[in-house]
């Protein structure tokens, strides 16, 4: 029994529709999951928010700075490694860079 032609195009059309169909349904299953976990995050962050005006009452009264907090003394670190620590730890609190203040930045040596 002889292959022709339409039927090498035939098996070639059904694998790449049997693959892109995979594809889709794992793309709309990771949707899914993401938007249930952006809910979670969204309930896990309301508290932590609602604690927030204590904190900012605590911080000294003065007008934010629109672009920058102030001077920065960087200690045996590297200027992009700095950038990318602070970038970090404004990411996990989930506050924009300019309303954070970073006095110093230290390389711990072991």
């Amino acid at each position: 029994m002889t292959m022709g032609i339409l039927d090498y195009c035939f098996y070639a059309a059904m694998g790449l529709t049997v693959v892109f169909t995979a594809l889709i349904i794992l793309m709309i299953v990771l949707y899914i999951m993401g938007s249930i976990e952006i809910g979670g995050e969204k309930q896990d962050k309301a508290p932590a928010k609602a604690g927030a005006p204590a904190a900012a009452a605590a911080a000294p009264a003065g007008k934010p700075a629109p672009g920058t907090a102030g001077e920065l003394k960087l200690y045996d670190t590297d200027p992009r490694d700095a950038a990318m620590i602070m970038a970090i730890i404004a990411d996990e609190l989930g506050k924009p860079l300019n309303e954070l203040r970073f006095i110093s930045i230290r390389e711990v040596q072991r």
